[in-house]
């Protein structure tokens, strides 16, 4: 983690925050709440994907949309944010719905999936995150707030979240996009980044990752 400095010394995380985030003993912890949080979502997908409503002429989507954008002659809308409102109705001028409800479907499936298996938890998280703070703008609370608490965690958790689960090869092999330092530079003694090469490396592993993950994304959209 970043050091902030003052005057007396650095500003420390308070020892609860450190485990909860960085130790790997959490890890078993954060492994019950993201395999719960994967199970919510292939149960949200698993309707969707073989239904022809979503991945084929996406009608499903389109009737939520416009539910969530009507403006009601009594009471409020759905919608508090005329700004939000404006860009559903736009999706919806504009047909989006015809792929974005395939993208919907495979999205929630492919979340599930990462979560569950413990792979690149951090990112599976935020766009899960994100799916949530939508469904939420459009006026669906449901699970929706609770599914959003344990995503912002597991976001925060990245590190350890998936210790339990694929994350403990797949965060070694592939390593991150930034720059890594070694212990002795962490504790504020001369150490020495990640080479270019290893950073090189990293960077055609992750790429290669991608590409799968784009080629599986395909196969479930053409099926």
């Amino acid at each position: 983690m970043a050091k902030v400095m003052r005057k007396q010394g650095v500003l420390q995380d308070p020892p609860l925050v450190q485990a909860l985030l960085n130790d790997p003993r959490a890890g078993w912890l954060w492994a019950v709440l993201r395999i719960w949080l994967g199970w919510q979502w292939i149960q949200a997908a698993e309707h969707k994907i073989f239904d022809p409503q979503w991945m084929q002429t996406g009608e499903a989507l389109k009737g939520f949309w416009v539910s969530a954008a009507k403006i009601p002659e009594t009471g409020k809308p759905l919608i508090t944010f005329d700004w939000y409102r404006g860009f559903i109705q736009g999706m919806l001028d504009a047909h989006a719905y015809t792929w974005f409800g395939p993208l919907v479907a495979c999205g929630e499936l492919l979340i599930g999936t990462a979560l569950i298996l413990g792979a690149f938890v951090g990112v599976a998280a935020f766009f899960g995150a994100f799916m949530n703070w939508n469904f939420m703008m459009a006026g669906s609370a449901s699970t929706n707030p609770m599914l959003f608490v344990v995503a912002v965690g597991l976001v925060l958790a990245w590190k350890v979240a998936g210790y339990v689960g694929a994350d403990y090869f797949l965060l070694r092999w592939i390593g991150t996009p930034w720059k890594t330092v070694t212990v002795s530079a962490l504790d504020g003694e001369t150490g020495v980044g990640a080479t270019p090469t290893t950073q090189r490396a990293g960077k055609r592993r992750l790429g290669l990752v991608m590409r799968l993950l784009g080629t599986g994304l395909t196969w479930l959209g053409l099926h």
